[in-house]
């Protein structure tokens, strides 16, 4: 099995209310990457990609660049790339929105999934 590739992502602009995360959901899809993507309480939209290298590169690529028609990207951050053994979701998908007392708990679960993954990947090689 080819390796999977990760990183999380946040895009700065006018990206609400212009069907951003949906565009991302079909373009994700036809990458065939998984993750999620959200609205947050600052105005961004955040998310996470996983998937082949040359396809999680592409998505960045579009999140940087083109967005949906209706948005302006001003600017796309990411973590560094990590490679995994195994893919973590099933498919892409939009949650719902972040609120501001939302970020804390959504931290802790982003850890606390990762956690999970690290332990998953420990058991697998023994």
């Amino acid at each position: 099995m080819a390796s999977v590739f990760a990183c999380e992502f946040e895009v700065f602009g006018k990206v609400q209310g212009v069907y951003f995360r949906r565009h991302a959901e079909i373009k994700a899809k036809t990458l065939g990457l998984r993750g999620w993507c959200m609205n947050t309480a600052s105005g961004t939209v955040r998310g996470y990609i996983e998937g082949p290298r040359v396809e999680v590169n592409l998505m960045k690529e579009w999140l940087k660049t083109t967005g949906s028609p209706s948005s302006n990207v001003q600017k796309a951050v990411f973590s560094t790339d990590h490679e995994k053994r195994d893919y973590a979701f099933k498919n892409f998908q939009i949650l719902p929105d972040m609120h501001k007392d939302d970020h804390n708990k959504h931290h802790h679960r982003n850890q606390h999934h990762h956690q999970q993954t690290s332990h998953r990947e420990k058991t697998k090689r023994h």
